[in-house]
């Protein structure tokens, strides 16, 4: 029982929360934002004071059990490894602990110097976010975009059509390595990732030796077949004297099931935390039976977590798209509303992509610096920033980008339009144009006339002798307001000029507020 209701319930988990990483419209985060929250490290990154809560009293309960129902990677690898059919296939190891020591230690440190993006190579949450996100998202696009397709056959619009592209092939390689490496520690040996690399993993471990609830191998009626430790994925079980190691065991009852001597529980440990066996009357210590109603009783209270409030959003229809449009040199990263600034975002962000999976106006994309690898930057060749959308800043789950109303993202600079000049069409090829400032929804644009003198006066255009000029031979140029700016990027994404805008936005180290 303790083993199917465990996988019952961590499929359901890995399946919603993977669909909340691959979903675009904003519909997934409206029921199951919450499921990103109580992800070990965006929760201690984000001081969520209640997830962290939660997680550890659940540990110090019922053991790593976080592990094998909650963490997303770990339920990918028990999935990987479920795949492989042979049998009896794992065997007892080591621990390595002076590895698991020394990575806890250094992402300890690099959580205190502020790098989490590092963290969040390794990390299980953010890991299992760039392999979804990267590689997975685009086929669950595609896979849309063939229903919308069918959909539209018949009539009905219930899915619409939405862009396919590859936003970083730096992402992309560190995505598929990330997901190779797993994947074959998990065929060949289960949990090797999680109790040898992941250091949430590893510090779970320390407080799942003191949890009260604890797999037992009943010396008496064990007949030594070894069918426990031979079937077990995180290779803690030693067979021959009976140990288990709990900072390894993620509680999947795996070797509960394949005992055929029933020697094997899942029952409260006495104070001193020591494995009892059949012959002990204690009468403080409970039956299995008790000790199975516990655990449901758990399992219950964890699937029954609080589901976050529908809201109703709008959803983005989409944007034309544009063709040859290539990315400026900026000299000033763009970074997303609500951010703060660069450096709030670059110590709070473990590079998810959850954030970038969700913007429906393709306007963030991984970073491909070595100094923000695989952070969300802000680039406007395939759409602009619109004021009315803050789905990133909604779904960002350790405070990297802070939750903003539509109202106040109007009242955010994030960075302010330049001009240039030489990539102008009216400057450069006498073609009327005006495209940036008729979309600019600030009005931080206005249009000036290109020829020295020009003035207008009651709808007329006069030149410097106060002689009228007929209106299609003034040239307009715009000038960009700076005061009044947000950094949307619309007039940069919607400029004709090719290959590069005539206007761009230069970033905001630290946001502004109008």
């Amino acid at each position: 029982m303790l083993r199917k209701v465990r996988i019952t319930l961590a499929l359901i988990f890995w399946i919603l929360i993977t669909w909340l990483l691959v979903d675009f419209t904003g519909t997934a985060h409206m029921y199951l934002g919450w499921m990103a929250k109580i992800q070990f490290l965006p929760a201690l990154i984000a001081m969520n004071i209640g997830a962290l809560l939660f997680i550890v009293a659940l540990t110090l309960l019922f053991g790593r059990i976080y592990c094998s129902i909650i963490c997303p990677l770990g339920v990918m690898q028990d999935v990987i490894a479920w795949f492989r059919k042979k049998r009896n296939k794992y065997s007892y190891s080591e621990e390595k602990g002076i590895l698991r020591a020394s990575i806890l230690a250094l992402t300890g440190f690099l959580l205190t110097t502020n790098l989490a993006w590092i963290v969040g190579l390794i990390a299980p949450y953010s890991t299992y976010g760039k392999i979804v996100g990267t590689i997975f998202s685009p086929l669950y696009k595609l896979a849309n975009n063939g229903l919308a397709m069918i959909a539209e056959h018949y009539g009905s619009y219930a899915f619409y059509e939405v862009d396919v592209w590859l936003k970083s092939i730096p992402a992309l390689i560190a995505a598929l390595a990330a997901w190779i490496i797993i994947g074959i520690l998990a065929w060949r040996g289960g949990r090797t990732w999680c109790n040898t690399i992941c250091p949430v993993g590893t510090f779970l471990g320390i407080l799942a030796k003191y949890s009260r609830l604890k797999i037992a191998i009943d010396t008496n009626a064990c007949n030594g077949c070894r069918k426990c430790e031979r079937n077990c994925k995180a290779s803690c079980i030693n067979a021959k004297t009976h140990e288990i190691d709990y900072s390894r065991c993620v509680v999947c009852g795996d070797c509960i099931e394949k005992c055929s001597q029933k020697a094997i529980q899942f029952k409260i440990q006495n104070s001193k935390f020591k494995i009892q066996d059949s012959q002990e009357k204690d009468n403080s210590q409970c039956s299995p039976d008790e000790g199975r109603r516990a655990v449901l009783t758990g399992m219950a209270l964890l699937a029954g977590t609080s589901l976050l409030k529908a809201q109703e959003k709008t959803t983005d229809g989409g944007l034309a798209e544009i063709e040859d449009k290539k990315k400026p040199e900026r000299e000033k990263l763009i970074t997303p509303p609500g951010s703060i600034s660069a450096r709030n975002l670059a110590e709070h962000c473990t590079s998810c992509q959850l954030c970038i999976n969700s913007c429906p106006n393709d306007v963030l994309r991984p970073s491909n610096s070595l100094d923000r690898f695989m952070q969300p930057e802000v680039s406007y060749e395939r759409g602009y920033c619109r004021p009315e959308c803050t789905r990133c800043s909604n779904v960002c789950p350790t405070g990297a980008i802070k939750p903003i109303t539509k109202e106040q993202k109007t009242a955010i600079q994030v960075g302010h339009a330049v001009w240039i000049k030489d990539n102008c069409l009216p400057a450069t090829d006498g073609i009327p144009c005006g495209n940036c400032a008729r979309h600019c929804p600030a009005q931080a644009i206005q249009m000036v006339p290109l020829q020295s003198g020009v003035h207008q006066d009651g709808g007329r255009w006069l030149d410097a002798d106060n002689q009228e000029i007929p209106r299609e031979r003034v040239l307009l140029i715009p000038v960009v307001n700076e005061e009044k700016c947000i950094g949307c990027g619309a007039c940069e994404n919607l400029c004709p000029s090719r290959p590069f805008s005539a206007i761009y936005v230069e970033g905001h180290e630290v946001h502004r507020e109008i």
